[in-house]
């Protein structure tokens, strides 16, 4: 082990130790590879040297074989390989099948198992799909709404034979935009009355296609069919509100807003997971479920104490407090400083940095 100032920290050096912040919070665990980002976040935090791994022949020294390794990228985690695998299997489906007649649902489910499997690692603020392009947005929606309405399911309290049933209506809930004509899904403008209008009829052409299939229970179908429906009878297709609403696609709403806001568009850049949560707020009045909204947002902030995140005026800091009556506007540590978001209201955090 030795230990080297930041300067002479190179790509590709491992941590023999954890890093810590002057306010006593791990910012990186012993065993982290050095990367561009990983550089970043420790100048951020004015970290002025690391306890590095030995390096064969002394610091000046590097072999060809670390040279390589340094310019590597990080091993996929178990989550992102089968989140991988989930995206290839919907997007080669929705390539080869434009009637839905004859979907493979044993396979997709077999698949959904394979990534729930890894839900332990899955932090609906940081996680980011590895494959980005803008026409993906349906698949990285359904993939995503799935794991976040699993999760949901569960810190709603919803009875264990369920959580799986309502991961599927995650999956599941825009299946009929098969239907759609492809011009009009991948349109990078406005769409047309006309347009929006024919954009809408996925929820009956999804409910349509699972009505029959017998190993999909109700909840999935109707949350094909109702997860445009609003608590108030605004939504549609037909403007039904409250209670006749299926819980199903109540959680399912949420996730799919909360995830059709964060990823990005071709239309449009991505979101702050942290705007979107407090536009999710706004919408708990009147049009989503409130106390599943509360639930959302008390669970996915309560362990993101320790995160590095950016704020919207480009400093970097890490989350060290948050105000359970502001749970989306923690105190930020930025190079010793405290910004409280709670009276900084012109702030917001832009982006996350790397997880807690």
């Amino acid at each position: 082990m030795t230990s080297v100032a930041l300067s002479k920290v190179k790509l590709g050096d491992r941590l023999a130790q954890d890093v810590i912040t002057p306010l006593g919070s791990t910012l990186m665990h012993k065993g982290a590879v050095i990367t561009p980002r990983e550089r970043e976040v420790l100048e951020a935090f004015l970290i002025q040297e690391v306890v590095i791994e030995s390096r064969e022949g002394g610091l000046a020294a590097r072999p060809k074989q670390e040279e390589s390794q340094s310019a590597e990228t990080k091993p996929l985690t178990n989550l992102e390989v089968e989140y991988n695998h989930m995206f290839t299997l919907l997007k080669r489906i929705f390539s080869t099948n434009t009637s839905g007649i004859g979907l493979p649902i044993l396979e997709l489910r077999n698949q959904l198992e394979q990534l729930l499997k890894n839900s332990s690692e899955y932090n609906v603020l940081a996680f980011r799909p590895t494959v980005a392009e803008d026409n993906d947005y349906m698949f990285h929606n359904s993939a995503l709404s799935a794991l976040t309405s699993y999760q949901l399911a569960q810190w709603c309290q919803f009875p264990q034979r369920d959580w799986m049933p309502i991961a599927m209506a995650g999956l599941f809930h825009d299946i009929g935009n098969i239907r759609i004509d492809r011009t009009i899904l991948y349109k990078p403008t406005e769409l047309t009355r006309e347009e929006a209008e024919e954009m809408r009829r996925h929820t009956l052409h999804g409910y349509n296609l699972l009505k029959n299939v017998p190993a999909i229970n109700e909840g999935v179908k109707l949350t094909a069919l109702q997860h445009h429906e609003k608590i108030d009878g605004s939504g549609y297709p037909l403007a039904i509100g409250g209670d006749s609403i299926h819980p199903y696609a109540r959680i399912v709403a949420i996730a799919d807003i909360f995830h059709a806001m964060t990823l990005k568009r071709s239309y449009r850049q991505s979101s702050s997971p942290y705007q979107v949560l407090e536009q999710l707020q706004v919408e708990s009045f009147g049009k989503l479920d409130p106390s599943y909204v509360r639930t959302f947002i008390e669970k996915a902030t309560q362990f993101h104490n320790g995160m590095v995140v950016q704020l919207s005026d480009g400093r970097t800091g890490e989350i060290i407090f948050s105000d359970r009556q502001h749970p989306t506007r923690p105190w930020v540590s930025v190079n010793g400083q405290i910004v409280n978001l709670t009276i900084e209201r012109n702030l917001h955090i832009h982006s996350i940095v790397q997880p807690g």
